[in-house]
């Protein structure tokens, strides 16, 4: 096999011209990434005495939904999915709540995400009003403990109202900065309808 060589081609002759930054260039490999602080981080905190383990009425909350691809199970595209919902919601004129839920719910394949909204006209395409009630737990729930935190919720639903919930959804409420720092805090939604 013929040994290859690295040759230079004059500036002249390059077809690609070389790209310019406006800010700094990016930073080098070798140079580690460093994570931003748990505490600057914008991510919802929930007070345990009004999420973990609390029925709360649904009667009058409205969420924009869409879906998301799902390899497996694992959701393809949530921040992606998660823009376009705030987008949907500033362009039909609702309120995105501060620290709105954003619920994704279960599927192998495709899986529901909703978003929480306020002051929206009534009859539009993709808004979904669930009522009833819910049992919310807030625990902590890495990737590996999901289905056990999910399980758990379940069974002390079922428990609790004598049947299993009609839906489960789950809110992330951490990103990659703040995750290990704040246990991977999740809350478990168990939905029942009226």
């Amino acid at each position: 096999m013929p040994e290859r060589r690295r040759v230079p081609v004059p500036v002249s002759k390059r077809r690609v011209s070389r790209p310019t930054f406006s800010a700094p260039p990016p930073a080098a490999a070798s140079e580690p990434l460093v994570d931003e602080p748990a505490d600057s981080c914008a991510c919802p905190r929930l007070d345990p005495t009004d999420w973990h383990e609390v029925e709360s009425d649904w009667a009058d909350i409205a969420f924009l939904t869409t879906t998301l691809m799902a390899a497996a199970g694992v959701p393809l595209g949530y921040p992606a999915a998660r823009e376009a919902l705030l987008a949907r919601a500033a362009a039909v004129g609702a309120t995105v709540p501060p620290d709105a839920m954003i619920l994704l719910g279960a599927g192998k394949f495709r899986r529901p995400v909703m978003l929480e909204i306020e002051d929206v006209p009534d009859g539009l395409n993709g808004v979904e009003r669930p009522g009833g009630v819910v049992f919310t737990r807030l625990v902590p729930a890495s990737l590996g403990a999901l289905r056990k935190a999910l399980n758990e919720t379940v069974t002390m639903a079922g428990a609790r109202y004598g049947r299993k919930p009609d839906d489960t959804w789950m809110w992330y409420l951490t990103c990659r900065h703040c995750s290990a720092a704040r246990a991977y805090e999740t809350l478990v939604v168990a939905h029942y309808r009226p």
